[in-house]
């Protein structure tokens, strides 16, 4: 059995991360790593806003025949 990863550089912070291209957030086609995510909802939790969700599967390897 076969897996993919992606591999790129996160549009918040520019930092390379790899991640499941099927299930990463994204923002302009740019995919965002889980530490961003991870500050973001700190922020939109002191705004009282809904926090983003990311897949279980979001920053593991993509089984290749998925």
């Amino acid at each position: 059995m076969a897996y993919t990863i992606a591999t790129s550089s996160c549009f918040g912070c520019k930092n390379i991360f790899t991640f499941n291209p099927k299930f990463v957030p994204s923002i302009n086609n740019q995919a965002i790593c889980k530490n961003c995510i991870g500050t973001a909802n700190k922020v939109r939790k002191e705004n009282k806003m809904d926090e983003l969700k990311i897949h279980p599967d979001a920053y593991k390897p993509q089984k290749e025949d998925a």
